[in-house]
């Protein structure tokens, strides 16, 4: 298969035009109520436009509590929904599978922006030993599930064609599923089943309440130090996230050509566990059209990609030239511009080393 074909979702029998899947990325576009900008959806569909098979908005919190960062859009109100609806009808005009990424950020959410010490699963204190999350209960657990599968019916309701449940990147799914951020010892603590748990009720709450060829993709880290996620608890959560009615596993990589011992790579190992009715996607450091073809080689059915994306929106049209190779950063502020970033998402891009030249 090649990065230009297309591909049928197996369980809804959905068509994606190719294999290609703009990542989900923070961009600060949002208003400050999390409602959608006319920058952020001209920045989505434009890549739409371009080519891109899926397009992933960027991370959406379910709960008014659980942002993480300012200018992040929200999904945890029904008055997100008419942005929402303009955003989703511009992607499918463009020929698009569209998907809301849905997270809560947990510990990482800053206490000046929600006006309270952030929740993780266990109590989280700093080297002075001051608390710097608090402990959930069970009924904020369940609370915080239900929150998941309503902000899942905002984005059917508001026309998208699913959700990724955003497990990777140490937010609070990746709370539940580390060693060192997880030390309950109910039942949502202990064992790699138990620490799962939150992600199975969330997946599972999210299917009961969407139709059944809405799309649920599950976005997940196969290692974390720094919370304590091991690569052997990743494979065994990855067998238990595809046992369940999900239709994309999505791996975030960082880099899919780092070399894990014995000339393994991520991509190849985790396709090990991931069964041919799944789709398969891979994102981390994907440029040219040969690493596109490379990573397909190794497992991936989806090739996802994000700041090649940023100066170079029409990324996937150009797959079928096997020497696409294009410019690498610095990008001048008109590139940038002429590619549909905003002032905002520009001065935040400034602060990736040499993305940005002056």
């Amino acid at each position: 298969m090649l990065p230009s074909s297309e591909y049928v979702f197996r369980r809804s029998g959905r068509v994606c035009k190719n294999r290609s899947l703009l990542a989900a990325m923070t961009n600060k576009q949002s208003f400050d109520d999390g409602n959608l900008s006319d920058d952020e959806i001209t920045w989505l569909s434009r890549r739409a436009k371009d080519g891109f098979g899926i397009i992933t908005t960027a991370a959406s919190h379910v709960s008014e509590n659980g942002q993480g960062w300012f200018g992040e859009m929200g999904v945890w109100n029904d008055s997100h929904i008419p942005g929402l609806r303009d955003l989703a009808n511009k992607l499918r005009e463009n020929g698009a599978i569209s998907l809301v990424q849905i997270f809560h950020g947990g510990m990482k959410t800053p206490p000046e922006l929600i006006g309270d010490v952030p929740v993780c699963p266990s109590e989280m204190r700093n080297d002075q030993g001051k608390i710097t999350a608090r402990e959930l209960n069970i009924l904020e657990i369940k609370q915080l599930v239900a929150d998941f599968a309503k902000a899942a019916k905002r984005c059917e309701l508001a026309g998208f064609d699913g959700v990724e449940i955003h497990g990777a990147h140490s937010y609070l799914i990746s709370q539940f599923l580390g060693k060192k951020t997880n030390q309950r010892k109910d039942e949502y603590g202990g064992s790699i089943e138990n620490r799962f748990r939150f992600l199975r009720e969330i997946i599972e709450s999210v299917r009961t309440v969407v139709r059944d060829d809405f799309l649920i993709s599950v976005r997940i880290s196969p290692i974390i130090n720094a919370i304590g996620i091991e690569m052997d608890d990743s494979i065994q959560v990855t067998k238990m996230i595809c046992a369940m009615g999900i239709d994309i596993f999505h791996l975030s990589c960082w880099d899919v050509f780092e070399d894990i011992g014995e000339g393994e790579n991520l991509t190849k190992l985790f396709k090990k566990h991931v069964p041919g009715n799944i789709a398969y996607a891979s994102t981390g450091s994907v440029w040219s059209s040969a690493d596109a073809r490379w990573l397909m080689s190794q497992g991936a059915d989806f090739v996802g990609v994000a700041r090649v994306a940023i100066a170079h929106p029409d990324w996937a049209k150009n797959l079928h030239d096997q020497s696409y190779d294009p410019k690498r950063p610095p990008f001048s502020e008109r590139e940038l511009k002429d590619a549909d970033l905003s002032p905002i998402f520009i001065d935040y891009m400034r602060n990736w080393k040499g993305f940005v030249s002056d």
